[in-house]
């Protein structure tokens, strides 16, 4: 019924996977001919509750030291990028769209890596002054300038020995570039107005939603800036490609921006039914704001969606059918579905992402294939 506390025949780790469901077909090739006779039930498993403590269990053993939540294959693949590349030195260049979670990919590096200990330095090109930025990264002699009264450490040797984080890399003014590269080559900073250098041991992570490929063809990005940046690229990947994450980051969201006037025990399916209906062109960040708003405007443990912001109707090729009643078989099926399209039909790999046995995912198999929609 409408406004049910959402729940799924299926082990925590589902949990992480709901998604709402628009009536997929199973596509073929999905069964094959030993899964007429799959293996025995294991004793001891039981059906899981999709409830809140839960997910909340659930988020305790998968975040991430530097807070970046996910579990998708596309995440799975930037939480290897990030192991491999925190214990190097080498540049890292971290690309996608506003609100994918590029500073939580660069904390990631910093804190699981052997700078953890040192400064973490984030620099926003976008919002530095053009008449001082140069002042603000290299630093600065006294005199060099009018109002110089001081020396003054730059940020580039502000994150000696640690991190230091050029978050939107490609606003950074093309005549700065040059001197940046030289940092990064020589690994030597010369403040303004100084004639010599100082050595300098920073780790260099930049950031951009910007195409920097483009911009290198249009000649506002130094191509060879953009090479000495580019030893280890990560792509992050929008949320709608990456629904499968949702559930743990509104749980997360939850816990950050928890009232202790409205505490939340539950979530309403009506809520699962948005989440996961709507592209979030915001990404991540507007999944957080809108979590946040169904705090402030609601009332009860029910966590709701309270201002209607998100309509299903206009979702395309997402939409529920409110008057479906099955609709949380169709959440379970459709969450199957989609697993083992980015499993490419391995059932074994889409059981262990989902969390659930072999067993119950060939049972599932089979009621989908004997009651097709």
């Amino acid at each position: 019924m409408p406004g049910e506390i959402a729940t799924l025949d299926n082990s925590p780790k589902a949990e992480k996977a709901v998604h709402m469901a628009d009536g997929n077909r199973l596509p073929e090739g999905f069964l094959c001919a030993d899964e007429a006779h799959p293996p025995k039930p294991q004793p001891g498993s039981q059906p899981l509750s999709l409830e809140l403590h839960e997910l909340r269990s659930q988020l305790e053993s998968t975040v991430s030291p530097g807070g970046l939540i996910g579990v998708s294959l596309r995440m799975r693949t930037i939480h290897d990028l990030i192991s491999k590349a925190r214990n190097h030195t080498f540049p890292v260049l971290i690309l996608g769209e506003t609100g994918t979670g590029k500073e939580l990919v660069a904390r990631c590096i910093h804190n699981s890596g052997s700078r953890k200990h040192a400064a973490f330095v984030v620099v926003d090109c976008s919002s530095l002054t053009p008449t001082l930025i140069e002042s603000e990264l290299f630093g600065h002699i006294r005199g060099a300038f009018t109002g110089a009264d001081t020396n003054k450490k730059g940020l580039i040797e502000a994150a000696d020995t640690g991190t230091l984080f050029l978050d939107e890399i490609g606003e950074l003014p093309r005549e700065l570039q040059a001197k940046l590269l030289r940092v990064i080559q020589e690994r030597e900073v010369r403040p303004v107005g100084s004639t010599d250098a100082k050595p300098v041991n920073a780790r260099f992570i930049a950031a951009t939603h910007r195409d920097l490929k483009h911009a290198v063809d249009e000649g506002t990005f130094r191509r060879d800036l953009y090479y000495r940046l580019n030893v280890i690229p990560i792509e992050m990947p929008p949320l709608r490609e990456r629904t499968v994450d949702i559930p743990l980051l509104v749980t997360a969201f939850l816990t950050k921006h928890a009232d202790s006037m409205r505490p939340i025990e539950s979530i309403c399916q009506d809520f699962w039914q948005s989440v996961m209906s709507r592209d979030w062109p915001g990404n991540v960040r507007e999944l957080e704001n809108f979590v946040a708003r169904c705090i402030a405007l609601g009332s009860g443990p029910t966590l709701r969606d309270e201002d209607g912001c998100l309509l299903t109707g206009e979702i395309g090729n997402n939409v529920l059918v409110e008057k479906d009643t099955h609709r949380l078989d169709a959440m379970e099926r459709y969450t199957i579905v989609k697993v083992l399209e980015e499993t490419k039909g391995d059932k074994i790999a889409a059981a262990r992402i989902l969390g659930i046995g072999k067993t119950t995912i060939y049972r599932k198999l089979r009621q989908y294939s004997e009651n097709p929609i």
